[in-house]
């Protein structure tokens, strides 16, 4: 099930770049579709949002109350209610340390700046029914409030039961309004808004090929975070790895969906067997063992390579959304990683861990972006704009070099908003 290549300075590289492009483009059929919703959003507003939503979800949109919310976190299970509350804890305390401040620095007369604040109003698209996942709720919309954005728009499909998690999880993080409305048309409303739903100034959430595909257009409208791919992982291990462990967090990844991604580099053969033994083992009592096996046939493998040096190379070379070490020193390696959404270092530290609790944003780059996409964080919620301010003496010192430059490029109406200044001056 799980293919075994052995590094030899092409297969490795043929096999990682099969995985890079697995999830290909979304289609043109989806895209013809998705353009056709966008449009009738943005010349028709309204009308066209609702009947897009009783076509495809048997409902038009609605608000959801704050009062619903309230009832809805009342229903989950205290255990629920208490992982939720310490998960947004630890993603609070953690987004904090990374929050960028507003300042001013300079001397003589010349003083330059940067202003930081947080975006208006943020849009987050969380998918219905089984695909719902209140984790992902917290993840974006926390850093959001750290970020000071000053209104959190949440919208879900309106679909026969709304999710008592997703709404709890929405509370705790304190999401501003619910809008129960989903799809492409969910993602055009907020892009170019319609009736009461409002024009937002970023786009973040996951969602399916033709909310993908919405974002996508959206794009250059409003800001989004990202076209994430399938989910993927990539575990480099010596000999000292427990195969139980890797087996167990390679399938943590596969049962996302077929297209998931699970690699293991490791320069021990043996380990490679073991992990093979494991991965069947545990598969065969997973609920979701035919998703996780079809991820596993056509998109997981094993990588053997002559040193750990040679696997942080191919794992720059991958730049997956997971990437975990589990080594007999992991922090030795840790300065050869230069590519990766998130890095888990050691056996006791394993990607769910990531997914739920320890605070840095689950939602991360995949499909290779990890070469110059970041982790979803506070960051992505905040906007700078420069200050400068000048005197006229300090003007006066760099007048004619800035003179000099605008005629350089034959731009004379800079050079004379500068001259004129020092003939009246």
């Amino acid at each position: 099930m799980l293919k075994t290549v052995a590094a030899n300075g092409k297969d490795e590289f043929d096999f990682i770049n099969g995985i890079k492009l697995r999830a290909g483009d979304v289609g043109s059929e989806i895209d013809a579709a998705v353009s056709e919703i966008m449009w009738a959003v943005k010349t028709r507003g309204y009308a066209a949002v609702e009947e897009y939503s009783l076509r495809f979800d048997k409902a038009p949109p609605r608000e959801i109350s704050i009062r619903e919310a309230e009832d809805a976190y009342g229903r989950c299970s205290p255990e629920l209610i208490r992982a939720m509350e310490r998960a947004s804890a630890n993603i609070r305390s953690y987004q904090e340390k990374l929050l960028t401040v507003s300042g001013e620095w300079g001397g003589g007369g010349a003083a330059v700046g940067c202003i930081v604040r947080g975006i208006q109003r943020l849009g987050i698209y969380v998918p219905g029914g089984t695909a719902a996942y209140p984790s992902s709720v917290l993840m974006t919309a926390v850093p959001a409030k750290v970020a000071g954005v000053e209104e959190i728009i949440m919208v879900t499909p309106p679909t026969d039961f709304l999710s008592d998690e997703v709404l709890a999880a929405a509370k705790i993080a304190g999401v501003d309004r619910i809008i129960a409305c989903g799809g492409a048309h969910a993602v055009a409303a907020l892009t170019y808004g319609a009736g009461f739903i409002p024009q937002v100034d970023k786009l973040v959430g996951p969602g399916n090929a033709y909310v993908a595909s919405a974002k996508r257009m959206a794009y250059g409208t409003v800001d989004i975070d990202m076209v994430a791919g399938p989910s993927e992982i990539l575990i480099i291990a010596d000999g000292t790895a427990e195969p139980e462990y890797v087996a167990a967090d390679l399938l943590s990844q596969a049962e996302h969906d077929r297209l998931a991604s699970c690699i293991l580099i490791t320069d021990c053969a043996a380990l490679a067997d073991e992990v093979k033994k494991q991965v069947g083992i545990q598969l065969e009592k997973l609920p979701r063992r035919d998703i996780a096996a079809g991820a596993l046939e056509s998109f997981g493998g094993i990588i053997i390579c002559g040193d750990l040096r040679t696997a942080c190379e191919l794992g720059n070379v991958c730049a997956p959304e997971h990437l975990e070490i589990m080594t007999e020193n992991p922090r030795e390696l840790l300065p050869q990683i230069r590519n990766a959404g998130a890095v888990f270092l050691g056996k006791y530290t394993p990607e769910p861990l990531g997914d739920y609790m320890a605070g840095p944003s689950h939602v991360l780059p995949t499909s290779g972006t990890a070469r110059f996409f970041s982790p979803l964080s506070v960051d992505s919620f905040l906007k700078k704009m420069s200050v400068i301010e000048y005197s006229r003496e300090a003007l006066a010192e760099v007048s004619d070099d800035i003179v000099s430059m605008a005629k350089k490029e034959r731009l004379d109406a800079h050079a004379n908003s500068i001259s004129v200044r020092r003939i009246k001056g």
